[in-house]
């Protein structure tokens, strides 16, 4: 009975912390694993490796359960997310804010095994994330805010190698943004008429009848950046190869957002997990064949 009465509550800090839905853990992981093979010109060594998976799973864990905590008095109302932990009553706040806690302490655990540089970047990306949930109330586009903290992985893998930032960290960090946004004004355009009831904003609404528009702008300006990172970082065929397979994705969700329908906009949000691992895979046997 005991282990009965157990699973249940373990369940719902599973679906807290949305490690039944890695989709976030993908998006955030592929961009910063391809940003430490580039930094480390081919295979980062295991302690790097598991620093910045394990560091991944817990720093986007602990952002889920800091949006769920924020948005508790919305989630409710929304309705893909009515079924949350905390908004249903499956965890209250208290709970939920030691357990972030414990996730955050786990990540630090990990940062602190590289170097001050990277835990500076580190506590500066936590800083960025804690912000991110409350600009869907105050901005238009708190899709740039998501990009920014889904982008400071890429300076810290490469301070965590070299302790240095170099011009390709500049381009992989911006293209990176861009492609956030992207992806999650795909992901808003499923909440937008529950958003626009509840007088919250974000860049699918800013977006309007433009929407498809303007995130396919984004997203030739996403493969542009992969364009210039391939010169720059003098890359060869194989990355060229997955820019061009990436244009494909990109193409293949601008078909399924084309009716705005939620179904369509989810597949297409959830389809960038693919483009992310086609990128890195892309990276991976790049510095494979030419190290």
């Amino acid at each position: 009975m005991a282990i009965q009465s157990q699973f249940p509550r373990s369940a719902h800090f599973i679906r807290l912390a949305r490690l039944d839905k890695p989709i976030g853990i993908y998006l955030l992981l592929w961009p910063t694993l391809g940003a430490l093979w580039i930094a480390a010109g081919g295979w980062p060594g295991w302690h790097l490796l598991l620093v910045f998976i394990l560091g991944t799973v817990l720093t986007r864990s602990a952002g889920c359960v800091m949006n769920d905590i924020a948005d508790r008095n919305f989630d409710g109302r929304v309705r893909r997310t009515m079924d949350r932990p905390i908004a249903h009553g499956d965890i209250d706040v208290s709970e939920a804010v030691i357990f972030m806690g414990v996730l955050c302490f786990l990540a630090l655990l990990l940062v602190l095994s590289t170097n001050l540089v990277t835990l500076l970047l580190a506590a500066a990306g936590a800083l960025v994330a804690a912000i991110y949930p409350y600009m869907k109330r105050y901005t238009y586009m708190p899709q740039a805010i998501l990009g920014i903290a889904f982008s400071f992985g890429i300076p810290m893998a490469f301070t965590a190698v070299s302790n240095e930032v170099t011009k390709v960290t500049g381009l992989l960090f911006i293209a990176n943004m861009i492609w956030a946004v992207a992806y999650d004004s795909e992901y808003a355009m499923v909440d937008r008429d529950d958003d626009v009831k509840l007088g919250l904003k974000s860049s699918a609404i800013l977006f309007g009848d433009m929407d498809r528009l303007i995130i396919g702008a984004l997203q030739l300006c996403f493969l542009f950046a992969q364009y210039l990172i391939w010169k720059i970082a003098e890359l060869h065929w194989p990355f060229l190869v997955g820019i061009l397979l990436a244009g494909g994705l990109f193409g293949f969700q601008q078909f399924l957002i084309r009716k705005r329908e939620r179904e369509g906009c989810f597949s297409a949000f959830l389809n960038n997990h693919w483009l992310g691992l086609v990128i890195f895979v892309s990276i991976t046997v790049d510095l494979f064949l030419y190290p």
